[in-house]
């Protein structure tokens, strides 16, 4: 039998490490972004990004956090 593939997960987690939602899709719908997942493992959850907020996140980061956020896609977690 073939196995079937885990469908990947993006984790949040707060600041003991305690998953408080997962991710698991982010898509298109539209000018918005969806992003679907569960929140604390029970509650399902789609949020919408417009572009307005989209815009709006991205002053909320420098020019160091946007190379840190960069930088997440080769690190192993440590």
């Amino acid at each position: 039998m073939a196995e079937k593939k885990k469908a990947p997960v993006m984790r949040i987690l707060d600041a003991q490490d305690k998953e408080l939602m997962a991710v698991r899709r982010i898509e298109r719908d539209g000018d918005n972004l969806v992003i679907r997942g569960k929140i604390f493992g029970a509650m399902p959850m789609v949020a919408k990004v417009t572009p307005e907020e989209a815009r709006a996140a991205l002053k909320l980061l420098d020019a160091r956090t946007i190379l840190f956020i960069l930088s997440l896609l080769f690190r192993k977690r440590g």
